[in-house]
């Protein structure tokens, strides 16, 4: 059986007592400011590691997603968000209108928007660089001989 490392992010920093509590069950490394821990899980798939997790700390802590550390064998990061039951709802009803599971649904909003975010980042990167270029001067060149010499 594998080991498949697993991002917790919390909805709020954890007190003491509490990351102390959840800690009994489990191995888990806290963030600077307890908002996101870190912990290995024993598991035959990452999906099963996300499950098994669930069941250990699922209660005892306020997760809101839990994420792969390292991509599955197709090159994904699996991602497990704790929706609101209103959040829910509301995906559920907008996937039924894309006729998509709700999974695909927000796979694909995800995609496009780490697409977008991609994309914005490449033109920032690009202007900095215009920018940059258009207010450097070229280098001047360098006499070889000292000047005020014959």
């Amino acid at each position: 059986m594998a080991h498949h490392a697993l991002e917790i992010t919390l909805t709020r920093p954890l007190t003491t007592a509490e990351l102390q509590h959840a800690a009994r069950t489990m191995r888990l490394a806290p963030d600077r400011d307890a908002t996101r821990l870190m912990t290995v899980v024993r598991a035959k798939t990452p999906r099963k590691a996300i499950t098994r997790l669930h069941r250990q700390i699922g209660t005892r802590l306020p997760v809101d997603v839990i994420t792969t550390h390292y991509p599955d064998r197709s090159g994904k990061i699996l991602l497990n968000v704790a929706f609101a039951s209103a959040a829910h709802t509301a995906l559920r009803a907008a996937a039924d209108r894309a006729a998509q599971t709700p999974q695909r649904f927000l796979e694909l909003a995800v995609h496009q928007d780490l697409a977008q975010h991609a994309a914005a980042e490449a033109d920032r990167l690009e202007r900095a660089l215009q920018h940059l270029l258009a207010h450097t001067t070229p280098p001047q060149p360098i006499s070889s001989r000292p000047s005020g010499t014959a």
